[in-house]
């Protein structure tokens, strides 16, 4: 799994501490909860409440729980989302039907959401267009660029506000809502409309009373107190470092044969720290890993229209084409399919690919994914397998060094060491899911 340091966007310093990373005393990096921002637990409390309100969005029909979901470990168990008027949760998710269904899949994985309130963290989805440019963490880059609300706590908080922006995600279209119209005039006008809605529950106004002091009416509810308290309620509910290789750091207690073992290969031979590295196990740089390429993809001007760019689509720069960020790999095996596709269900598939990627490309068929049939979108699900072109051109950008003589006993070492990443609390989150919310619109 090691990087072509020749091919790395990160600059010449990042590459010195990324191989820095794979010795010894990189090793001992772990988390508690002092790397964590210190959120109030009275906004978390009213996060959780937002965070399962179907009234954020548009058309009242989904809402950020759906698809990071407390049952699916913070994410949607899908390859590729099925968002804004689908029915149900996880792999068992419809699309609906009639003039509500879905119009198409959406273009890449629903990431989990641990750790995301780290102080390291930064960079937020899969191609960074959401960034944290300052060291005290209140400014930030973002596609609504200098109409980003004010007062916003975090990346995190910044974030939050884009998936409500999204048509397919939860805005829905001009002409079905308000919200949907608002959002296809600007981004901010979209904002306003969600904190009218949220105004218009008056259930809704003393939660913000007594979350957010400076709030002393209904009309001093904003879309920067909403997104704040999403940011709390996910930074505190989804931490996690108390799994075993935190044992084995803090308190030196033995991993289990075979994960030491992987423990060895991934900090070693298979090169794998190079970019899962520090506390997080991730560099949360871009990089471009090879995997299969499926789903509507993100249209980008003299790309194919199918395609994913990746960090390109940010930053316009060709040599950024087909990277992602680097996901962490905290509690990795309770949070598939991966990739920024969802490419593979299976972590072992993972994991091979990232030791194989040529073979493992070549090998792979679409029941690797978990991609629940659409009838009306099946012409837009695969076309782009038999695109050699384009697949050679994602091949020619690939950031990985093949590891060579890989065996099923190095996919099992490594598969166990992931395991041991996996928080012994991770399935118990402090808040979990509210039996109702104030909208009185039900919970998933």
């Amino acid at each position: 799994m090691q990087i072509r340091l020749s091919t790395l966007m990160a600059p010449v310093g990042a590459i010195a501490t990324a191989i820095m990373l794979t010795t010894p005393a990189a090793m001992a990096d772990s988390l508690s909860r002092y790397d964590f921002i210190s959120f109030d637990h009275r906004q978390a409390q009213l996060g959780q409440l937002l965070f399962y309100d179907k009234v954020l969005s548009g058309n009242q029909n989904i809402s950020c729980g759906t698809c990071h979901h407390h049952s699916l470990h913070g994410g949607d168990g899908l390859s590729l989302g099925i968002g804004e008027g689908g029915v149900g949760l996880g792999p068992d998710r419809t699309p609906g039907e009639g003039v509500t269904k879905v119009a198409s899949r959406i273009p890449r994985n629903a990431p989990a959401l641990w750790n995301l309130g780290a102080y390291d963290v930064s960079t937020m989805f899969h191609d960074g267009r959401v960034e944290q440019i300052d060291s005290k963490g209140t400014d930030f880059e973002t596609p609504a660029g200098a109409t980003l609300p004010k007062g916003l706590n975090s990346v995190l908080a910044a974030q939050v506000l884009f998936p409500m922006s999204s048509d397919a995600e939860m805005a829905g279209t001009a002409e079905e809502n308000p919200v949907g119209a608002a959002f296809e005039e600007a981004f901010e006008h979209g904002w306003e409309q969600i904190a009218l809605r949220i105004q218009s529950v008056p259930e809704y106004t003393p939660l913000f009373k007594r979350a957010f002091p400076h709030v002393k009416q209904t009309e001093d509810i904003s879309i920067t107190e909403v997104a704040n308290a999403l940011a709390a309620f996910i930074g505190t509910e989804w931490q996690s470092y108390d799994s075993p290789y935190d044992d084995y750091v803090k308190r030196g207690k033995a991993l289990p044969a075979l994960a030491e073992k992987g423990r060895d290969l991934f900090f070693g031979e298979a090169g794998c720290a190079q970019c899962h590295n520090g506390p997080l196990f991730t560099d949360q740089n871009f990089h471009a890993v090879g995997l299969p390429a499926f789903g509507p993809g993100r249209p980008f001007k003299g790309a194919n229209p199918r395609t994913d760019v990746g960090r390109m689509e940010v930053t316009g720069a060709a040599e950024d084409a087909y990277r992602f960020r680097t996901p962490t790999l905290r509690n990795v095996a309770l949070t598939g399919p991966y990739g920024h596709n969802g490419s593979y269900s299976d972590l072992r598939d993972m994991i091979w690919h990232m030791l194989s990627p040529f073979e493992a490309r070549k090998s792979w068929t679409p029941e690797k994914a978990t991609l629940p049939q659409i009838a009306w979108l099946s012409d837009d699900d695969f076309p782009l397998l038999n695109d050699t072109e384009e697949t050679d051109r994602q091949m020619a950008a690939l950031d990985l060094q093949p590891m060579a003589g890989v065996t099923q006993e190095h996919v099992d070492a490594l598969e166990a060491f992931l395991h041991s990443l996996t928080g012994k609390t991770a399935q118990k989150r402090p808040l979990g899911v509210p039996q109702s919310v104030p909208s009185g619109l039900p919970v998933d």
